[in-house]
This record gives C-alpha cells, structure tokens and sequence, in this order.
C-alpha cells in the first residue's frame, strides 16, 4: 500500500465555506500561516453560494450588535483594501407594515436596538425632497442607525415604489449587500499567498489525547500533524464534532430563494431590500384555489406568515433580482443533498411580494425566467454563533451562522483566529462560546425561546 505524504499544518480547518475561509483569512493576519484548509467540495459550494448575501448591524441583542459591528466595519476595510472587489453596497434594510400595531412594535424594537449601540433613531412624519440613504453601488455617503417614517406619506415620499396600504417602515442604514463569492474568494487568494493550503479531501478521523490536538486523518488516506483542530464545517458541524467527542446543539432549517429575470422591470432597481413585515393571503382565483385545495396544497391557501423578502441583484444594467420567503419551515437534524423543490415557491414569493410592491403584480399571470437554489440556516435554539474552543486542548469551533453567515463571516473568523492565536478578545467572546451551555442559568433562560429562535 502507496503512502501518501504527510501534511505538517499546525492548524487544521474541517470546511472551505465562508467560516473556514475567514478563519484561514483573519489568522494569516494574525502572523499564523501553518494553516491547512480541508473539504471534499470546492470552496464556498455548500451553502455559503446560496446567501442572499446581505448584512446589517440591526440585531436585538448586544452580543450580535457589537460583533455584527465589528464584521462590517472589517467588511468596509477590505472593501477599500481590495479596491471593492466583491461589490460591497450599503443600501439599507427597509421593513414595511401595512399595520399601525405592528408599526408601533417596530418603532419599540428599533428603539431598544439603538439603545444597544447600532445607531440613532430619527423620526420622519413628512419626507420633502430627495431622501439620500447611500449611493446606489457602493457605501460611500451611508450612515448609521435607522429612519422611521410615521406615516404613509413619509414612506412614500422617500420610498414612491411601496404599496399605499402601507402606514410606516423602518429603514435601517448600516445595511446592504455583496458578492459573497467574490468576498471568499478574495479571501483565499489573500490567505493562500500567505501559506495557507487547500485540500480537497474529507476529514474523517482526529486524533487527540490528554495533550490536546495530535492529528488529523483524511478520507484519501493522508495524516495531517496539528496541534489546532477548527470545525467549520457549516451544516455538518454537529458530525464533525463528534470526531473530537462533543455533541454540537444545533439543527437545521431548510431555506431557498429565487433569482428571477425582471424583463418587465417591476422591481425598482435603486431599492434596498425590502422587507413586507405582515402576514398575507395569497389572493388566488377561485379556480386556482380550488385545484390547490383539491392536490393538498391548502397550507398555500391559508394566511402566510410575514417577511417575504427582497433586492436588486447585479449592478448597473442587471435585470435581475432576488425573492425569499420562508413560508413554511422544515427542520432537520440531519442535512442532506440535494434540497427538494417546491414548485410553487417562485410563485409564492412573485405574490407575496406584490403585496409590498404592487408593480409585481406583473408576474401573477406568468413567471418570469427563474432558478431555485438553497441550503441550511444551521442553527442553535437562541440561534447565535458557536465560537471559540471546544472539547480537547486545541479544538475550536465556529458554526451555527444561521441565515447570517455572510455577514458575520469576518467578525467570526476573526474571533476564532484570535481565540487561537492567544490575542486579546472583544467583551462580547464569551457570548458565543459553546461552554455557555454549561450554565445552568443559561439554559434555563433559553426557556423563553420560541422555536425558531429566530432573532
């Protein structure tokens, strides 16, 4: 038997998406370069290509704020190191509500929000002239914080494409987009240049004692000598932390989008992403509400739950743009491939959307060219990050993004290379440490959580 050469990275990373990548990324700028990056697919293919590929710093908890914070301020640094390779745009978040109750709630959540540090909230009850909120490509002239518009008038004045049924939003300012590919690869090349190597292989055993760390066994037979073991592994975390005897507390959702050829140029190309806040019936004719009924799809005929979602994609001249709405959620604990598809879901986001912004309505009648693609929010029930050691001297994790990985991948990677490298942590580390579960206290506060987590 043909033995294959041994590998001496001192740091070894389970999983090329957007995590692992960052991790590799941020500890090469912490002078670590022994760096092995181990996965059977190519980088940034699982999931991490399947991301709306937003981010904003509006989260209701301090811990998410400040790293959040954190990530797009790095995110804005490389931006102007990389001579904005990977498009970064700062558009903004728009929630809309057709409901003066729920606009009320909004109103509370943003004010406890910007109490946690994510910026000032300012009052429009009228909006006269142009409403700047940041450059159409690119993040020059943004700010931070969030714009209330009190009234159907104020929205519509700074916002004309939004339905009249609407009676206020929150437009939240430290919020937009980028290529995520363009982003994760601009970190390879970055890291690679650095030392960091890229195996394509799977990790299939690690190999550890009372010392910590001693090595790591690949799928094609190889024995990698490490010292630091990282599980990035997105939605097989929990397998692969088994291989250093941890049980990772997540799960998994089920989430797709739809990419759609706006040939008829229904969705306003200088919008943010738009966010409807209400639940809506889809108002399907009488003849299509009756053959749904009759195949057993009345789960798309009852009311539907808020947050149909979307944006503008590709820049200036682009046609296209993107949908989301998480209509129905399936959870699993063991992620698979290929992701089945709904054939309704094109439509239901086209619909559902039109609620929001009535020129959609256009494609009630005939979709436009569309693809379906999708992947895991992989999760814990608080639905916050894993980040920092775990398990035996030496490994690490840094997992459970959810829906947010993009957007928090630098703030992330750079606190797992800092938890590695033995720098200084921001006060918010222990926040996502996975021995937070060993509280007692802490756990019984998760009791509040509903099943989603969702935050």
């Amino acid at each position: 038997m043909s033995h294959l050469p041994r590998h001496d990275g001192r740091v070894v990373i389970c999983g090329a998406g957007i995590a692992g990548v960052s991790t590799a990324f941020h500890l090469t700028r912490l002078g670590v370069t022994d760096i092995v990056v181990v996965d059977e697919r190519p980088p940034l293919t699982l999931t991490s290509d399947k991301s709306t590929e937003c981010y904003r710093d509006w989260w209701p908890t301090t811990p998410m704020v400040e790293m959040m914070s954190d990530s797009i301020s790095l995110l804005k640094r490389y931006a102007d190191e990389s001579s904005n390779q990977f498009a970064l745009s700062q558009r903004g978040y728009l929630y809309v509500t057709g409901d003066r109750d729920e606009l009320a709630s909004m109103i509370r959540q943003a004010t406890q929000i910007a109490s946690l540090g994510a910026g000032d909230v300012r009052h429009h009850a009228e909006v006269t002239g142009g409403y700047r909120y940041a450059d159409v490509d690119g993040y020059s002239g943004s700010q931070s914080g969030a714009d209330v518009f009190t009234t159907t008038d104020a929205l519509l004045g700074a916002f004309g494409y939004i339905t009249d049924k609407a009676v206020g939003g929150i437009h939240v300012r430290n919020a937009g987009w980028l290529s995520a590919q363009q982003l994760g690869a601009w970190m390879i090349d970055e890291a690679s240049s650095n030392g960091v190597t890229f195996m394509r292989d799977s990790v299939t055993q690690v190999s550890y004692d009372e010392t910590g760390i001693r090595s790591v066994s690949t799928g094609a037979g190889e024995e990698i000598d490490a010292s630091v073991f990282v599980n990035a592994a997105g939605p097989l975390i929990a397998d692969v932390g088994r291989l250093v005897g941890e049980e990772i507390p997540v799960t998994s959702e089920i989430h797709q989008k739809v990419s759609f050829k706006d040939h008829r140029e229904a969705f306003p190309r200088e919008a943010p992403m738009v966010i409807w806040n209400d639940p809506q019936r889809i108002g399907w004719d009488d003849d299509v509400r009756a053959m749904l009924m009759e195949s057993g799809r009345s789960d798309v005929v009852a009311e539907l739950p808020p947050f149909v979602h979307g944006r503008p994609e590709g820049g200036t001249g682009s046609q296209w743009a993107l949908g989301l709405w998480e209509w129905s959620t399936k959870t699993t604990d063991s992620p698979s491939w290929p992701l089945l598809e709904d054939d309704l879901y094109p439509e239901l986001v086209m619909r559902g959307l039109a609620a929001m912004l009535p020129s959609m309505s256009v494609y009630s009648d005939a979709l436009p060219q569309h693809s379906i693609d999708g992947g895991y929010y992989t999760k814990t029930r608080e639905n916050t990050p894993l980040v920092g050691p775990i398990g035996p001297d030496g490994s690490y994790i840094c997992g459970a993004l959810s829906g947010y990985g993009i957007m928090a991948a630098c703030g992330v990677g750079n606190l797992a290379a800092k938890h590695i490298a033995g720098h200084d942590l921001p006060r918010y580390a222990n926040a996502f440490r996975a021995d937070r579960y060993d509280d007692p206290a802490y756990v019984a506060s998760l009791a509040h959580i509903d099943t989603t987590g969702q935050i």
